[in-house]
């Protein structure tokens, strides 16, 4: 099996994992409102998704998207997901506004500074 076909399979095994994690958190005396079980699995996905640009730095395979735009998008599912916790625990709205336009800024300076 390929190196790329050996990810995608820890990927899979991974992102069920998250679901688990994120269905666990959830009982009726848990922290977490079932509500917010969706944004909680964006942002582990995206954490993930992070780890994979790590791992894509270090063998990067032929016709493989880039370190970057793989970090690039775990950066901006973690924001997208962590926004949607922020209003979901009571936060104004503009908070969640805060943080994604924070985060498109600093894609936005990295990649403008990116050789």
């Amino acid at each position: 099996m390929s190196d790329g076909g050996r990810r995608d399979l820890l990927s899979i095994g991974v992102f069920l994992i998250i679901v688990i994690i994120s269905i666990l958190l959830y009982t009726p005396l848990s922290f977490i409102d079932w509500t917010l079980i969706l944004p909680l699995i964006m942002v582990l996905s995206g954490c993930w998704i992070i780890a994979l640009a790590g791992m894509r730095g270090r063998s990067p395979q032929k016709y493989e998207r880039g370190v970057f735009s793989t970090f690039s998008w775990g950066l901006l599912l973690v924001a997208l997901g962590g926004a949607w916790l922020i209003v979901g625990y009571g936060f104004s709205w503009v908070y969640s506004l805060v943080v994604i336009l924070l985060v498109l800024a600093v894609v936005a300076i990295a990649s403008a500074l990116k050789k």
